[in-house]
């Protein structure tokens, strides 16, 4: 189960990285394609929980570092969500 990190650019022009334990989120994400603020959302809730789960069905526990970045996440969002049509850019993914 592959990890890695991936590195957003939010409307407001900065950046973060992330951490996903599994590559599962490439099904979700491409690089360097922009979402809109609510469908990033809910990207990223979907391919970071199925991370989790992941990790829950090979080794017996839920990934909390997978749960953090879904955090941090859902908190950066926050002042873009009454504007739907912001965008946040998905700019790398990192070994």
């Amino acid at each position: 189960m592959p990890e890695l990190h991936f590195r957003l650019r939010w409307p407001d022009g900065g950046e973060s990285t992330h951490y996903s334990p599994s590559s599962v989120v490439l099904d979700y994400f491409s690089a360097g394609q922009e979402y809109e603020i609510t469908d990033f959302l809910s990207r990223a809730r979907a391919a970071l929980t199925r991370a989790s789960a992941r990790v829950q069905e090979k080794y017996g526990y839920a990934c909390t570092r997978a749960r953090s970045s879904l955090d941090a996440i859902e908190h950066h969002a926050v002042p873009f969500t009454a504007r739907a049509e912001l965008r946040v850019k998905l700019l790398e993914f990192l070994a």
